[in-house]
């Protein structure tokens, strides 16, 4: 049997944060200027390595709270 880390993550993210919370959860003004502040950049200039590694983890982490939240919101767990 193959394991699917990610279902695992998200189902744990599902079944510990109400789905609400997971639903109104978004990050903070801070957070999503310096995210759109290293998008410009990099198609401006370019990044650095280490801010290259920043963007990419923020949008690899956005992707799994979107999943989380359609998962937790879905009929199946709502």
């Amino acid at each position: 049997m193959i394991v699917n880390v990610s279902d695992e993550i998200l189902d744990f993210l599902v079944e510990q944060i109400p789905a609400q919370s997971l639903a109104n959860f978004k990050a903070s003004d801070a957070a999503r200027q310096r995210v759109w502040t290293l998008i410009a950049r990099e198609k401006e200039t370019g990044l650095l390595p280490e801010e290259k590694v920043e963007l990419d983890d923020y949008l690899r982490l956005e992707h799994l709270v979107i999943l989380a939240k359609t998962r937790a919101l879905s009929p199946k767990h709502g």
